[in-house]
């Protein structure tokens, strides 16, 4: 088939979590013979026309110059090209910025979407965008041949609010079994004397919940913080911490291995993230061998069940910051990486993928 991807930034990833999906589905989709298009930012560091077999469409992105608005402009840009390219199938990763253009999207294609996390219960919105937002599911819903939901959360949620069926298929990872205790040293840190997060900064994945229950505690060995701080909620963040000093804030990193060993030797990792469904995070930090330290909700437990501890509150934070976990973590981490292997892993996932779009292509 000839299949697009569009809501991403674009691939390689250099983003976040759907850039990292879209490069791994395109990929295995390119080896089992289809031919796949994805459409990147203009602005994007890949500037080739081809990537790995995958052909690169890059269009005007003015998100740099004028901000959020220009994501709706980026996503007009890649639909009103799609209708040029005689697509079979066009997947459209998220809703929020491209919906309101759905009439525009070809006719002669299928479109299947990914509804992602309920993106109008963001905290960070106003009460106006949420309402948008809200809007712009419904029109995501009605434009789409075939819904995905990525967690059985989202599922229930979709058809409970639509009266709709979408299939249910999470994002994939990989196990990792190969790590390397000297890059600490880049960072200055010592094998499970350290705990961390990684995220957007941003209110709905509890940083402030996490780095209070930090704050509080007597330990005080290294908490770092990995994300990107150069926004308006980072700034805050890192002001209210700075007398901290065992909190450390070290930016974006996007180095998969370097990521994976700063998982997998630190003492525990947190994972904050309220609003979504399967988050790629969690799921390579299962896979890279990471002890997790999870908010208590829905997504989150429907995923790791009893292999992780759970948090609510700062004082969660604490106490599981001077938790004994020696004892059960080789046996939590040996359940988890199960179940990347049977349930989470790439091969089932892309293949779940590609039947769906068999299925909706020959409707």
């Amino acid at each position: 088939m000839k299949i697009a991807i569009i809501g991403t930034r674009g691939i390689p990833n250099y983003y976040g979590g759907f850039e990292q999906f879209a490069e791994y589905l395109a990929q295995y989709l390119v080896k089992r013979g289809h031919s796949v298009t994805v459409y990147n930012s203009y602005s994007h560091p890949y500037q080739e026309k081809e990537w790995n077999g995958i052909d690169i469409l890059h269009k005007y992105d003015p998100e740099d110059k004028i901000g959020t608005a220009g994501q709706f402009i980026y996503d007009l840009n890649c639909i009103l090209d799609s209708r040029k390219r005689n697509f079979d199938i066009i997947l459209q990763l998220g809703y929020t910025s491209s919906s309101i253009w759905g009439r525009l999207l070809p006719k002669n294609a299928k479109v299947v979407t990914n509804m992602d996390g309920l993106e109008w219960k963001r905290t960070k919105y106003s009460k106006t965008v949420q309402k948008f937002l809200l809007y712009a599911e419904k029109l995501g819903v009605k434009f789409s041949d075939a819904l995905v939901a990525d967690s059985i959360g989202i599922q229930k949620y979709l058809y409970e609010k639509y009266s709709l069926n979408s299939r249910y298929i999470p994002y994939g990872s990989h196990v990792v079994d190969n790590f390397c205790a000297k890059l600490l040293d880049e960072y200055a840190l010592e094998p499970y004397k350290y705990s961390m997060l990684i995220a957007r900064l941003e209110p709905e994945n509890s940083i402030e919940i996490i780095l209070d229950g930090v704050a509080d505690n007597s330990d005080d060995s290294d908490f770092i913080v990995v994300g990107n701080h150069l926004t308006r909620y980072g700034t805050f963040i890192k002001e209210k911490y700075k007398s901290n000093k065992n909190i450390r804030f070290l930016g974006g990193i996007y180095d998969i291995e370097k990521l994976n060993d700063l998982r997998y030797y630190a003492k525990l990792y947190f994972h904050g993230h309220t609003v979504g469904g399967t988050n790629p995070s969690l799921l390579e930090a299962m896979g890279s061998g990471a002890l997790i330290c999870a908010n208590d909700n829905v997504f989150n437990r429907s995923i790791l069940g009893d292999d992780a501890l759970y948090f609510n509150s700062k004082e969660d934070v604490s106490i599981c910051l001077n938790t004994n976990v020696l004892e059960s973590r080789a046996r939590i981490i040996k359940n988890n990486f199960a179940k990347i292997k049977t349930i989470y892993s790439w091969d089932k996932i892309v293949t779940q993928y590609e039947d769906l779009f068999h299925e909706v292509y020959n409707k």
